[in-house]
């Protein structure tokens, strides 16, 4: 796989040019894999890439182009920009991203570890390490340690080989030089010589060169001519960094660089490595110790000397470390000095948070053999000692309340309450401001929990409450529940429907009448018949009457135009659940619409005069048929009707299809019948308009119905072959022949075809299937424009092994069974 993933991408690279030719189509950059590929394959693909002059961008939108999927193309730019970003090289594991300038001679930036072999090594690792309180200093990319080269000069800075230093000479005289220290320790300064100043502080230095200048300088010894000695370019040192460490190594660094800057260069202590044991060795011996936690718990950096060169930064292995959890602000594992207590790592963690309990803190502590279970008395917590291995949690306060009431439902006021001494139902109502004007008063219920804790259910009369007759008293933890009277029964409404402009069930209210019903649904429609609005009720009797056949209470009204009530309407008052329908008026009809098109004389939109209204009438109302109209091809959309029958047309292609037994074809047919409707949700019905212009008012002549749309086209001078033919084509209608003969104009039958299955979709939508006349194939007839279809035979394949011995056994069964009946 490797070798297939560098052989791909070098085919990208070097087989075409990018920015003027495509790529390959027999490369599948689908299946590269990066993670495959190694560091000499990557470098390879990097050097080549330069010599072509692509950069890393140019790769990856080339690798997207040709399929390569999001995750892969982000390794690969991962990978490739780290390459390039070394040179070419595998990047070693002391240096880090170099993207600023400081970061490419020093090697600081932040820690990505996917760039480091050792981080890999010690994934294991991660999530131990992650949980130490302050490692997160060494993966946070706004927190680099940089030392800050634009400060002024420190006076207590010491000079070595490889400083530049700047000397100003100003007052009466005038003179600027910079100069570099040499390896030897000297500053040759002009005119004077060398000076040696390696090993002296920048103090002592301007002193030493003051009184060399003054052989020369007759006002340096006055006082009117000053000397000012700067440093200019720093030099670089050589820090080694040992120990317990992520990276240890030889690293060069700034001579401004301190002991964090180089600990965070190198990643940091490693899972075994202290955090509060940082030793800096010089000259063989420790001069300071680094306390991290200094840093992170009262940010101090007083022991965060400036290193040297040849400098040694040694990580120790911590000796005690204890992890604490639960509620403290920051939970984590902490290292502790000798003498240090469990408040001193309370401390470091923040302190509790708001909802620990401090009156005591859980502990697991590794004794010589076994775990053991200790609990910390809180007064005893500053002063706990630790051992290495011990686990503190701090618990959090209970999840209840020790003086809560609660009252809920039709209050003006929901909600919690304190529990005072005496408190009764009637004073928790009163502290929530009374009862809602809705408040079902005959029942209310308190939701108690027993000593052991169970529920109890008490149920109580508000208004037996309120009075003073009945006094409930409260406990700890009680729940009152006062319901709405609307939010215990069925919600009430009235339905509208038929002829209003926005039918709709309408909240019910006391009091309506019909025609506020009628007036919330939007008022009446134009076809609103005004005669016999209709209102049926439930029949709400508690009592069973085997006499009684009666399903619901009906009555029918009278309205006036402009809902004016008339007497016996405005006496009827609706109840809950009515249902209210207006009629549409027996009289009223809307104009009905039909629409022709083809070639008729005037074709377009026509309204219909009457409901008797036929195909014959419509063709004379559009002029007639024009010379070129092929009325044998002329079809009839009309709207389906979901709700009605199937239609004629429907119905007739149901039984072509069961008399020629074509199997799956009959999908072919809908295809074909949906391409002449225009694949709308319309029926095709099969017309005759022939037949119907010559015998108007026969039963080929059609009614009219709305929405109708008759299409007639020009004359058709093809046939159409489909299926098992040798040479499916359109092939030209010829009168004189007949079925067979169109199937030899397209090759002829094939092997597969079902002769008998065949069928004809004629212009028109009509379908005509072969029949068995005696022992003969009787073909239908070929009009202009027809379709013909020839279907394959079903496949029948022979029994399996499976199925042999299946049928052996179950013969061999029922023999057995036979032989033992008849014994």
């Amino acid at each position: 796989m490797p070798i297939r993933c560098i052989v791909v991408l070098c085919l990208l690279l070097f087989s075409v040019n990018l920015r003027a030719q495509t790529l390959p189509s027999n490369i599948d950059f689908s299946t590269v894999n990066v993670d495959n590929l190694s560091d000499q394959q990557l470098q390879q693909l990097w050097q080549k890439a330069q010599q072509n002059g692509l950069s890393v961008d140019d790769v990856v939108q080339q690798a997207q182009a040709r399929g390569m999927a999001q995750d892969q193309a982000a390794k690969l730019r991962s990978r490739l920009t780290a390459v390039s970003q070394n040179g070419g090289q595998s990047q070693p594991s002391n240096v880090s991203d170099n993207s600023s300038p400081y970061g490419r001679k020093y090697g600081y930036a932040p820690l990505r570890p996917e760039d480091s072999l050792q981080i890999l090594e010690n994934r294991r690792h991660e999530g131990l390490r992650n949980r130490i309180f302050g490692a997160d200093l060494f993966s946070n990319a706004n927190l680099t340690f940089e030392p800050n080269l634009n400060i002024p000069t420190p006076g207590n800075y010491i000079i070595g080989p490889g400083d530049e230093l700047v000397l100003d000479v100003y007052g009466v005289s005038e003179k600027n030089s910079h100069l570099t220290v040499t390896p030897e320790g000297y500053l040759n300064i002009p005119n004077v010589g060398p000076v040696l100043v390696s090993g002296l502080t920048m103090d002592e230095a301007k002193v030493r060169v003051s009184h060399k200048l003054e052989s020369i300088y007759a006002g340096v010894a006055a006082g009117n001519t000053h000397v000012q000695l700067l440093l200019g370019a720093i030099r670089s040192i050589r820090v080694l960094v040992i120990g317990e460490i992520m990276r240890p190594g030889s690293y060069t660094l700034p001579s401004l660089a301190t002991v964090a800057n180089a600990l965070y260069v190198s990643g940091g202590p490693d899972v075994n490595g202290s955090f509060r044991d940082i030793q800096v060795i010089r000259d063989g011996k420790p001069i300071v110790t680094f306390d991290l936690y200094d840093f992170l718990a009262h940010g101090s950096l007083a022991s965060n000397v400036l290193l040297r060169d040849q400098d040694i930064v040694k990580v120790n292995p911590y000796q005690t470390r204890i992890e604490l959890s639960g509620e403290v602000k920051h939970p984590a594992i902490f290292e502790a000095k000798p003498g240090e207590t469990l408040g001193d790592i309370l401390g470091y963690a923040g302190g509790y948070t708001s909802n620990a309990y401090k009156g005591f803190v859980r502990a697991v502590r590794v004794n010589n053999q076994e775990r053991e279970i200790v609990t910390v008395p809180g007064a005893d917590i500053q002063s706990y000692p630790l051992h290495s291995g011990d686990i503190y949690y701090v618990d959090s306060i209970l999840n209840r309340y020790s003086n809560r009431v609660v009252i809920m439902g039709s209050v003006f006021h929901p909600g919690e309450f304190a529990l005072e001494q005496g408190m009764t139902v009637k004073d928790l109502i009163g502290k929530a401001d009374g009862l809602k004007e809705d408040a079902f008063t005959s029942r209310a219920l308190v939701k108690r929990l027993r000593p052991d804790y169970s529920p109890e259910i008490l149920n109580f009369n508000v208004n037996d409450v309120l009075n003073g007759s009945v006094s409930i008293p409260l406990q700890r933890e009680d729940s009152i529940f006062i319901y709405s009277k609307f939010k215990i029964r069925e919600p009430y409404y009235v339905i509208v429907a038929g002829e209003v402009n926005h039918p709709d069930t309408i909240p019910f209210a006391d009091s309506m009448r019909l025609g506020d019903v009628i007036l919330l649904a939007g008022g009446l429609k134009d076809a609103a018949s005004l005669n016999q609005v209709e209102v049926g009720r439930r029949i709400r009797s508690q009592q069973y009457s085997p006499s009684d056949t009666n399903l619901a209470i009906v009555q029918r009204f009278s309205l006036q135009r402009d809902l004016g009530d008339n007497p016996e309407a405005a006496s009827f008052a609706l109840e809950p659940f009515d249902r209210v329908m207006v009629r549409h008026a027996p009289g009223y009809h809307e104009q009905i619409v039909v629409r022709v098109e083809g070639e008729v004389t005037y074709p377009g939109s026509y309204v219909i005069d009457s409901r008797n209204e036929r195909l014959s009438d419509l063709i004379r109302k559009a002029g007639g048929l024009k010379p070129e109209a092929f009325a044998e091809g002329s079809l009839l959309l009309r709207q389906h009707d979901m709700d009605g029958a199937e239609g004629i047309f429907e119905q007739n292609k149901i039984d072509v299809f069961r008399d020629a037994n074509k199997g799956d074809d009959s999908a072919e047919v809908r295809k074909v019948l949906r391409s002449k409707s225009g694949g709308s949700d319309v029926q095709l019905v099969g017309i005759n308009l022939d037949r119907a212009l010559q015998s108007p008012r026969s039963k080929f002549d059609l009614l009219l119905q709305e929405q109708d749309i008759i299409k007639i086209p020009k004359q058709l001078e093809t046939v159409s072959l489909y299926g098992e033919i040798f040479y499916p084509k359109q092939v030209r209608f010829d009168k004189r022949f007949r079925f067979k003969d169109f199937i030899s104009q397209g090759g002829g039958f094939t092997t597969r075809a079902l002769r008998r299955g065949s069928y004809v979709v004629y212009p028109n939508g009509e379908v005509a299937s072969t029949r068995k006349v005696f022992l003969f194939n009787h073909f239908p007839k070929v009009k202009p424009g027809s379709e013909i279809f020839v279907p394959a035979k079903k496949e029948h394949r022979g029994l399996d092994a499976t199925a042999i011995v299946g049928i052996v056994t179950a013969v061999a069964t029922v023999a057995a069974l036979i032989i033992t009946v008849t014994k």
